[in-house]
């Protein structure tokens, strides 16, 4: 992104645009099994697993290229917000709408989007959550249209927010990368004690995909994982928050931009 701060606005958010509407064509260009495209070419597309022999595998679990359409439209959208309030307010308000609209649209045709599509199921609530049930991984172009027009709707609805819920949240989001790494050191240790208060040993830890969790067993229930949930936000309110004031006074330093 940093070798694109000369780049027009209006290019960056077209090849984002090209990206996000287009990458789920790349998956359907018939490459030979065998073929070097289809191991390194895909992979950067969608999610795969390229094996090095002795039992060694590269996985590719966030295919580049997707995600790249997403970070490209953020990038171009920072002009957005050096316009007037009320009338970033509208634009946010038509961008997040019109998402939606094109969300309903094609998803309802069902033939391009996402990978999975919906269908008529044994009720209308199970009908609805087959119609909302996108891909994430990679990101598809229903899943685009529904967060980002939804965070464009949100946008929209607390521009000019100025209370004590804005005040709290803006301290999460001045650090996102920041809070992003952290919580990763306290929820893990965390699952270690939830694995080892239920009973479980160090010889039935699995490693992987598994993060140690055992294979099978493990867990608690929702409304456990949603208060973990908020005493993790609590814990590293404090630490977030002096972070994003030690960046403020320490501007000398360069590389604070980036975390």
């Amino acid at each position: 992104l940093a070798l694109l701060l000369k780049v027009q606005a209006k290019a960056i958010a077209i090849t984002a645009l090209v990206i996000i509407v287009g990458h789920a064509l790349v998956p359907l260009i018939p490459f030979t099994e065998s073929s070097l495209a289809n191991k390194i070419i895909l992979a950067f597309f969608i999610p795969g697993a390229i094996p090095f022999g002795a039992g060694k595998t590269f996985v590719m679990g966030y295919p580049p290229i997707p995600w790249l359409g997403i970070m490209l439209l953020g990038f171009a959208c920072g002009k957005i917000f050096l316009i007037e309030s009320a009338k970033r307010k509208r634009l946010f308000f038509k961008i997040g709408l019109s998402a939606w609209v094109i969300f309903v649209v094609i998803r309802f045709v069902n033939f391009y989007g996402n990978l999975a599509p919906w269908s008529l199921q044994k009720s209308g609530l199970y009908t609805v959550l087959s119609f909302i049930n996108i891909t994430k991984y990679p990101p598809s172009l229903d899943f685009c249209l529904v967060t980002l027009g939804g965070m464009f709707l949100m946008l929209a609805w607390v521009e000019n927010w100025q209370n004590k819920f804005s005040v709290i949240t803006t301290v999460y989001g001045k650090v996102p990368l920041f809070f992003f790494l952290v919580h990763w050191f306290i929820i893990h240790p965390l699952m270690f004690l939830m694995v080892y208060w239920q009973g479980y040993t160090t010889n039935d830890l699995v490693f992987g995909f598994n993060f140690g969790r055992p294979k099978e067993g493990s867990g608690i229930e929702l409304s456990g994982i949603y208060l973990v949930w908020i005493c993790v936000l609590l814990i590293l309110y404090p630490i977030c928050r002096w972070y994003g004031n030690y960046k403020i006074n320490h501007r000398n330093i360069k590389w604070l931009r980036y975390l």
